[in-house]
């Protein structure tokens, strides 16, 4: 019998995950499944953004703007979540964390990389019920690809280094996680003939 949609089943894994993808791509769902399956933490990019925006009693959308005129906020945030990637590397503990840049950021320190994606209709449909609009949603991913260009010279395109590309339109929720699932499960380091080297990334 098929395992009900918000049904999870428990994964025995110390792997440090990374999980990778445009506006509506599914990875929170898919975080919140894993995190909960593993019984281990994750951060997410998004999350440390708003409390960077805390820390400067700025909302959102002033941070995103002030992002737009300067590297200082990008930096922060990449800094950050690049500390956390560090020191869950080290721990030999399960870990996932979230974020557009997160398998550059964990580099070699991550055992397994995800990049989820989704025709730009459907993600626009996702995050129909969100603050953000279509418009703002096409400018961000726009602005953020110049970023990343600018700042550290990586092409958000080249996905050459991740272990898992999955187009999140194509299977239930449930599906996406039962892939993910089946992945980590069948990892074993003993048959692994190395993963892509992940450039070097500099915050």
């Amino acid at each position: 019998m098929a395992a009900q949609e918000g049904s999870t089943v428990d994964i025995d894994t110390s792997l440090f995950i990374t999980v990778s993808g445009p506006p509506g791509c599914g990875a929170t769902t898919l975080c919140e499944q894993l995190a909960d399956a593993i019984g281990c933490p994750y951060v997410s990019g998004g999350e440390v953004f708003r409390e960077l925006a805390e820390d400067r009693d700025m909302s959102l959308n002033q941070l995103i703007a002030k992002a737009d005129e300067s590297d200082e906020i990008d930096r922060a945030l990449d800094q950050r979540l690049q500390q956390i990637a560090e020191k869950w590397g080290m721990s030999n503990k399960p870990f996932i964390l979230e974020s557009r840049l997160a398998g550059w950021i964990a580099g070699d320190r991550a055992d397994l990389r995800l990049w989820l994606d989704a025709p730009e209709a459907v993600r626009l449909d996702r995050i129909d019920d969100r603050i953000e609009t279509e418009a703002e949603m096409r400018v961000r991913e726009v602005s953020e690809a110049g970023r990343y260009e600018s700042y550290y010279e990586i092409d958000i395109d080249d996905r050459e280094f991740y272990d898992l590309h999955i187009n999140t339109a194509r299977w239930s929720k449930r599906a996406v996680f039962t892939i993910v699932r089946s992945a980590i499960e069948e990892y074993d380091p003993e048959i692994d003939e190395g993963a892509f080297r992940t450039p070097p990334m500099n915050p």
